[in-house]
């Protein structure tokens, strides 16, 4: 099977029902079959800030977790994701964004460099318009980085990756807990200082064994970066949703981060980005969601009843649900079709 055919089995398995974790380990195993690759970096992240949720890290990078997080969240460089998210190209190189002054990049001269690797390929996974996660790709030191056949590769890969971790993350949750919210206390460089119990199941839940997961120390980052609260959403190993906010304690410099499960009730524009509604189908059905008759939301979004009727058969689709009743129950459980 040539690199061609093996790329169209790998867009397939990004439409194969995987979760958001067996996808991404099975497309890691996969896409050494197309692409020569020396050390991955493959992460969710929470579509509103672009901030990571949960990572697959290859070595040597998983011995600098906590210096890439810094960097992506509290250092100016080239080819942040959440730029590249919001930009015309979501998939660009080192040597595109530098010119080929790899050095020029603190990045690269701080973390990368010392490891051995040479040129980085980024991309941000876009579905819908939303950034579901990001892959980072790196070379072995060499004269030459990523050409330019290979970067269309994986820009032509980006796309279904987005769309598959966007269907992965729709699964639902193997059943929730009784447990509440959590705490961790942190110090100014991101080492855990002290936990509550509940803070301590939560961070287990999350995947953590030697270091505090990527979610975490991002959410924390991007509050020492902004000096204010930071938010985001992260869906655990059995699938909850939890609700996670840095703040900082005092004037020490500590950081205390809170983990609070969600239910889908509370998840808002997150389900509805999930399902693949577009805004304006968005705003329709979240009307919907808070008892608006067909006549309320004419009214309120100044659209015809024809508009507000094919806003809500696409969402009575994307959903898989054939009517309002049952629209807002799937919504309300966070459960529907996968389709």
């Amino acid at each position: 099977m040539g690199a061609g055919d093996r790329l169209e089995v790998l867009i397939q398995r990004c439409y194969a029902g995987l979760g958001a974790d067996e996808l991404r380990s099975e497309v890691l195993g996969r896409l050494r079959g197309v692409l020569s690759v020396d050390a991955t970096f493959f992460a969710t992240v929470d579509p509103a800030t672009v901030l990571f949720t949960s990572a697959m890290v290859d070595e040597p990078l998983g011995a600098v977790t906590e210096q890439f997080i810094a960097n992506e969240f509290g250092q100016d460089d080239v080819n942040k994701f959440a730029v590249l998210a919001g930009g015309r190209d979501p998939v660009r190189s080192l040597g595109q964004a530098t010119k080929g002054d790899w050095g020029s990049s603190p990045r690269y001269a701080e973390v990368m460099r010392p490891l051995g690797l040479g040129d980085e390929l980024r991309a941000a996974l876009m579905s819908n318009g939303r950034c579901w996660g990001v892959l980072c790709l790196h070379r072995e030191t060499a004269d030459t980085g990523f050409a330019d056949q290979e970067i269309q590769l994986v820009r032509r890969l980006a796309p279904h990756l987005g769309e598959g971790l966007r269907l992965g993350l729709r699964a639902p949750a193997a059943g929730s807990t009784a447990v509440g919210p959590g705490v961790v206390v942190l110090d100014r460089v991101l080492r855990m200082q002290s936990t509550t119990a509940e803070g301590e199941y939560w961070l287990g839940e999350l995947g953590a064994v030697e270091q505090l997961p990527v979610a975490v120390l991002s959410v924390a980052a991007r509050m020492e970066l902004g000096g204010v609260t930071a938010r985001l959403k992260v869906r655990t190993r059995t699938g909850e949703w939890l609700a996670l906010q840095a703040s900082r304690l005092g004037d020490d410099g500590q950081i205390v981060v809170v983990m609070e499960p969600v239910t889908p009730a509370q998840l808002g524009s997150l389900l509805l980005d999930l399902h693949g509604l577009t805004p304006a189908q968005q705003r329709v059905t979240e009307l919907l969601l808070r008892g608006y008759s067909t006549r309320q939301i004419v009214e309120r979004l100044c659209l015809s009843p024809h508009t507000v009727q094919e806003h809500v058969r696409a969402s009575f689709d994307k959903v898989g649900v054939g009517s309002r009743r049952e629209l807002v129950s799937a919504l309300l459980r966070g459960s529907a079709s996968r389709g």
